[in-house]
């Protein structure tokens, strides 16, 4: 397959160099100093991947508007209305967003979704994730995912961190805690601690190459989809 990758961070490099030992093609690598010439370019891959930050997002909507190339995206870091813009490319190419390509993310996720209803009444839960000290933004977004696991509704209020005299713990709060150091690929763990028990998930990641073979591998399945926005958990499970 033909790739147009958009990052040329260790993430993008790694993206490149796995894509061409597969037999792929890489025919284009674009980064923060050159992602404006998309608005000079022609539909000339098979689909675009992104791992880039939320700044080239401008460049990457008018490109797939323009060449209806399907879009693959792992880039976190997002407000709200950032990722409105994103979904809203599904009307023009097929799209597919997660924060984590990762197969055992997504058994989390799905694990996450159902038990966490169950739990929730009598435990207290805390998210901690820790990924090397070059990550620009916080909370990680497969952190951001796994609370949107166990809080589909929002109807929690997460914390982050917490400092000084903050009283006793609510009920309501789920804490949201954030670790920066070395070289760590991305440790993410979900605390449920009750009465007299605790239960904890956890999901590291040895290094970043289980994101790009996940990434690579989903991305062979978008060219001839329907445009639409797609989620990950419904292809992985058929759902």
């Amino acid at each position: 397959m033909k790739f147009l990758l958009i990052g040329r961070g260790k993430m993008g490099r790694l993206l490149k160099e796995t894509a061409l030992a597969n037999g792929d093609e890489v025919v284009g690598m674009l980064g923060s100093s050159d992602v404006a010439e998309l608005s000079e370019m022609g539909k000339v891959a098979d689909v675009v991947i992104d791992f880039s930050r939320p700044e080239s997002l401008p460049e990457v909507c008018d490109y797939v508007r323009r060449t209806g190339t399907p879009l693959l995206s792992g880039t976190t870091g997002y407000t709200a209305a950032e990722m409105a813009q994103l979904k809203a490319l599904g009307a023009c190419a097929p799209v597919l967003w997660s924060a984590n390509f990762s197969l055992g993310v997504a058994v989390l996720y799905r694990a996450l979704r159902v038990v966490s209803d169950v739990l929730k009444p009598d435990f207290d839960i805390e998210i901690v994730e820790t990924h090397h000290n070059q990550k620009a933004d916080a909370p990680s977004g497969t952190a951001k995912l796994l609370l949107d696991a166990i809080d589909p509704s929002h109807v929690l209020t997460p914390v982050y961190g917490r400092e000084g005299n903050t009283g006793k713990r609510a009920k309501e709060e789920i804490g949201m805690h954030a670790l920066r150091g070395g070289t760590v690929a991305g440790t993410h763990a979900v605390h449920f601690f009750g009465p007299d028990e605790e239960l904890e998930f956890t999901h590291r990641a040895a290094s970043r190459q289980i994101f790009v073979s996940g990434a690579l591998h989903m991305a062979r399945l978008l060219p001839g989809k329907p445009n639409q926005v797609y989620d990950l958990q419904k292809i992985l499970f058929g759902e």
